[in-house]
């Protein structure tokens, strides 16, 4: 954690000296000697970090690392103090020629330069005596580590995997595996060595255990040793290894003071009358053979050697004689690859097969895979725990190519396991310690979780990748070591809900309090104790502002707050002008203060379900913001300022009103004026406002080609037609949802002639009459839901072969009399919802169709006399929802003798009655509730 705070202070100056050319030449002089002195503390903090991972720190040495931390956080407040003053000196101005125009500005815009060479000044001095004490701890650098005997903190051997490939999935090594243990047991008497040489992840190491633990291997030689000898090996420490394993049984003497000479001599004479088989696993000094060749004897007793390496030359220096040979490993062959792929990718499900339709991407990423053993059995290690959609396998595809240019081990991939926090690298403790802001059993949603990941830093850019999609690896990588718990919010896993169990919340606490990283102040602890970076005000009504003294602060949340005045809220913004992050969703504000347009470095503002009516103008000057939420307020419409935010990426402000029943004109978009179209770094936008007559801002979207997620209300025909010519520029779309302008009103989407490739979710609500013809082609489409369509077709046959719809609303969408669900069709739907199907009388379900639905929802439709019969034939279904339907209707369902139809729906595991109170707001009854007969006799 400590490192992780000194790179980024150490980042920032290196931006600052290549951006900022406005400094002195003296500033640059004292930042770059600053960027070397920290550079050494690193160094230093590496290996007091690695002994406090162990668990050998006193007292001393953890305050050392502590104040680590403070001065690394006093230099980041002094560069971002600078910033801001240099931000606000420039504001209003055509650029630096413009503030030195005026007397004036000029000591105005000279102050700051000299405050930052000041400041780096005192931050040097105590940087020294920093210095000054690691040396007293006896602190090594990271070269003198390499050769030391202190514990390191790496994590295990990535190549350990490879120590345990089952003989099932050994795939493409049979041949060479067995000609190997022949030439080891049945060859010349002469000592043979065997390199195996190939690149990284092509098998060296899995084929050289497979060979070694042989039975026939085992049996024929007296000794065997395995020795991993990796990069940074210690020649002394492997003799003495290989001594202790080979000579104990023998009982020879062996003494600690023994030198490396006398350690040869011990193995040489022992060796000398023994048939021997030794591995050397991860060469890569050609001087480690010719220390090693002298302790094993040439005793034409039939020893053999193997060793691996990645070097061709290394392999070819342990080649002495006729006997040895190097073995070169090549890549596997394409039918190769897919046998192994599929073997890991399919081992759960599908008999190890592949489906269909993944066939050509899965093919795909094999050959992306260029032979790789351990990269194929890894990836599709990896695809076995995702969910066997298109989707998922697109996405690998699209970041394969990163994996394997600049980790071809995958050890990334490899390494996630159950470790504790230690174990984490630096940039995952940062991501972890974060859900010390939140409450104890809080659960975060993913996405949230990833916008204030890269709000606070901690997620780096990579190649091929959105900072989301690598916020996402961090949570996957953190889930699988056990670490944190997330659960799919809904069926349809649209978000994962995010929290830490409470035994781990509270060493996050304690770790996060050690380190400065956060505090939570609620009314039995409003005391903030020293320099902390983000604060959680947690069911506090007192003014907890007094109490904290550093203005350092860069992150505040509100959590169950029932008061908070303006004047609270004023001194505030007044206070902590380094803000980054400031989360006031669910407080009691209704108002936003114009100060926020001074927060320089803000990056996310979270005003969700509070009473805030207006935004204030000068949030236009927020030029780092980039998530602005305002989703649940009282916010219609936007200041025109809000185009100059270049760096927004995330602009959610849609209103549900759920005090009326749902329509097209319950959900309440946003307006905003033209210019919209310049935030083209946009990924979420929704919901916007169409204005009437609004086509050249419908044509406007068609700029934002980086949305993953678009809400459109208010939508008129005129404007539709605009709306799918921009809907086709966007193709990395996710997300779409499209309310009309009234029940009445035509959505008119059916000029679009492909649609976006990585659409999951699309919501339609307004007529539609007939489902546009691109719709088959929505081979990635998950959820989708049609709501007010009146169709006039059945809209099954279309819908029906849409191979990875999981989730299906039907709310008033279909005028006819009957919906039939033919055999084969839905194979992976799970959730069906019929809402307000007022003309329907049959509903028909053929054997075989609907196999994996587990929620099914029907209602109101007063046409429909009884539950059909062939509800039977949904096996896997767990949850009934009746809707509003006729007394008789569900009369007909209850336990019991006049329950005639009780014997079509007693498999099913939960049958629940809703009934509408107002707006969205239902009473919910179970099947055979005495209170759900009271309510019908009412």
């Amino acid at each position: 954690m400590a490192e992780c705070a000194v790179t980024t202070v150490s980042e920032k100056l290196i931006d600052l000296l290549v951006h900022k050319t406005q400094l002195f030449r003296r500033v640059h002089r004292e930042a770059k000697a600053l960027i070397d002195e920290l550079e050494i503390i690193q160094c230093f903090l590496k290996d007091a970090e690695a002994r406090l991972e162990k668990g050998g720190m006193i007292d001393g040495v953890k305050t050392w690392v502590k104040q680590v931390i403070e001065i690394a956080y006093n230099i980041e407040d002094v560069i971002d103090e600078y910033l801001l003053h240099m931000a606000q000196s420039y504001q209003g101005q055509s650029g630096y020629l413009g503030v030195l125009s005026k007397t004036g500005n000029l000591l105005k815009a000279l102050k700051p330069r000299l405050d930052i060479a000041s400041e780096i000044q005192n931050v040097m001095a105590s940087l020294g005596e920093i210095r000054k004490r690691s040396e007293r701890y006896g602190f090594k650098s990271l070269e003198q580590r390499s050769n030391s005997q202190i514990p390191n903190a790496e994590q295990h051997d990535p190549r350990l995997d490879s120590f345990f490939i089952e003989e099932t999935e050994l795939v493409g090594f049979d041949t060479i595996r067995n000609e190997l243990v022949r030439k080891l047991v049945e060859g010349k008497s002469t000592r043979m060595v065997v390199s195996l040489v190939g690149s990284g992840g092509i098998g060296k190491t899995t084929l050289a255990k497979k060979v070694y633990d042989n039975e026939a291997v085992r049996e024929h030689f007296e000794c065997h040793a395995w020795i991993t000898v990796s990069q940074s090996y210690d020649m002394e420490k492997i003799l003495r290894t290989m001594t202790k394993k080979i000579c104990a049984v023998a009982e020879c003497p062996l003494r600690e003071m023994d030198s490396m000479q006398e350690l040869i001599n011990h193995l040489r004479q022992y060796l000398q009358t023994k048939r021997y088989v030794f591995v050397f696993d991860d060469v890569w000094q050609i001087d480690f053979w010719k220390v090693m060749k002298h302790a094993l004897p040439s005793n034409d007793k039939g020893s053999r050697i193997i060793i691996t390496t990645r070097n061709d030359i290394i392999a070819a220096s342990f080649k002495e004689n006729s006997c040895d040979f190097v073995q070169k490993l090549l890549p596997l062959s394409q039918e190769l690859g897919w046998e192994l792929f599929c073997k890991k990718a399919f081992r759960y499900e599908f008999e190890g097969r592949c489906p269909q339709e993944l066939e050509h991407l899965s093919l795909e990423i094999v050959k992306r895979c260029q032979g790789l053993p351990l990269v194929v059995a890894a990836i599709g290690g990896l695809l076995s725990t995702k969910e066997k959609v298109m989707f998922e396998w697109l996405r690998m595809l699209e970041s394969l190519t990163y994996e394997l240019e600049n980790n071809p081990q995958l050890t990334s991939i490899l390494r996630i396991l159950s470790l504790s926090y230690h174990d984490l690298p630096h940039h995952l403790k940062s991501c972890f310690l974060y859900f010390g802001l939140f409450p104890e059993d809080y659960s975060i949603t993913d996405v949230k979780l990833f916008k204030l990941w890269i709000a606070e830093g901690f997620v780096k850019e990579k190649k091929g990748k959105t900072m989301e999609q690598v916020a996402e690896e961090y949570l996957i990588e953190l889930v699988h070591r056990n670490l944190v718990e997330a659960s799919w919010e809904t069926v349809n896993k649209s978000n994962r809900l995010c929290r830490v169990h409470d035994l781990m919340h509270e060493i996050i606490k304690l770790k996060a309090g050690e380190l400065g990283f956060c505090q939570i102040l609620n009314d039995k602890d409003s005391r903030c104790r020293g320099k902390i970076r983000r604060l959680s005000i947690y069911n506090c009504n007192k003014n907890v502002l007094d109490a904290i003294e550093d203005h350092g602060v860069r992150s505040i949340f509100f959590f169950s707050i029932e008061n908070l005045p303006k004047s609270f809220v004023a001194g505030l913004f007044k206070k902590f002008k380094l803000l980054k992050v400031l989360d006031f969703s669910y407080a009691p504000l209704d108002h936003l203060p114009k100060e926020v347009g001074n927060l320089f470095h803000l990056k996310y503002l979270n005003l969700r379900n509070t009473q805030v009516k207006k935004l204030p103008k000068s949030v236009g000057k927020l030029q780092n913001l980039q998530t602005l939420d305002l989703r649940g307020t009282l916010v219609h419409k936007l200041p025109f300022q809000i185009n100059k935010l270049q760096n927004l990426r995330h602009l959610l402000a849609v209103y549900f009103d759920e005090k009326v029943e749902f329509s097209s004109n319950s959900v309440r978009g946003i307006r905003i004026q033209w210019g919209i179209g310049s935030l083209d770094g946009l990924q979420t936008l929704t919901t916007l406002e169409a204005p009437h007559h609004g086509v050249d801002l419908m044509k406007e979207l068609g700029n934002l080609k980086q949305l993953r997620r678009l809400g459109i209300s208010n939508l008129t025909t005129e404007n539709g037609r605009e709306l799918c010519s921009s809907i086709e520029k966007m193709n990395h779309l996710e997300h779409l949802d499209v309310f009309a302008a009234s029940k009445d009103e035509t959505l008119d989407l059916q000029s679009i002639s492909s649609p976006p490739p990585f659409l999951q979710h699309l919501v339609l609500t307004g007529l539609l009459k007939k489902l546009p013809e691109w719709f088959p082609k929505l081979e990635n489409i998950q959820q989708l839901c049609l709501s007010f369509s009146r169709l006039h077709e059945d809209p099954l046959k279309c819908l029906k072969g849409l191979p990875n719809l999981v989730n299906l609303w039907l709310y008033q969408a279909y005028d006819g009399e009957q919906l039939h669900f033919e055999e084969g069709g839905f194979g992976k739907l799970k959730v069906l919802s019929l809402g307000k199907m007022y003309t329907l009388k049959v509903l028909k379900i053929d054997q075989g169709a609907l196999p994996l639905l587990e929620e099914l929802g029907i209602g109101p439709s007063p046409l429909l006399k009884e539950v059909p019969s062939d509800i039977q034939n949904l096996k896997n279904l767990k949850l009934l929802k009746i809707y509003q339907m006729p007394r008789k209707f569900v009369l007909d369902m209850q336990p019991g003798t006049e329950g005639r139809d009780y014997w079509k729906v007693k498999h099913i595991h939960s049958v629940h009655f809703w009934y509408r109170v107002e707006g969205d707001v239902y009473d919910i009854y179970k099947l055979g509730d005495p209170h759900l007969l009271e309510h019908l006799q009412s």
